[in-house]
């Protein structure tokens, strides 16, 4: 080898690295600095299915918030009816068609009788 192949310290850090960079691109900062980049895209690719996930949760509460009023309003119509048909016995019973409301009864027990019987025969 001669004078113009030979390699100083000074001139080279002996892996291919100019001296003035201290062999930073071939050591371990490139490999943290590829650590860091692995390890940014992972929380980014984490970031994006948490995103989307609250974003799934978010519509299924709408949904279900959704369904709860509609729920409720089917309730309140029930407990209106009910209320109703409620208001209707008390008048019944208070009334002077107490007469009527036993005939009921005795209908009522008439029925369950002949539902045991037809049971007991089987």
């Amino acid at each position: 080898m001669g004078w113009w192949t030979s390699r100083h310290p000074e001139q080279d850090a002996g892996d291919g690295a100019p001296a003035g960079n201290y062999g930073y691109t071939n050591s371990g900062y490139s490999v943290y600095e590829e650590e860091n980049d692995r390890l940014t895209e992972s929380l980014r690719t984490k970031v994006s299915a948490i995103k989307s996930l609250s974003i799934e949760i978010g519509t299924e509460v709408k949904n279900q918030n959704k369904m709860l009023s509609e729920m409720e309003n089917d309730f309140e119509s029930a407990g209106g009816l009910l209320g109703a048909t409620m208001g209707r016995l008390r008048t019944l019973s208070r009334g002077s068609q107490t007469k009527l409301l036993c005939y009921m009864m005795l209908f009522a027990l008439f029925v369950f009788f002949v539902l045991y019987w037809i049971i007991k025969l089987r």
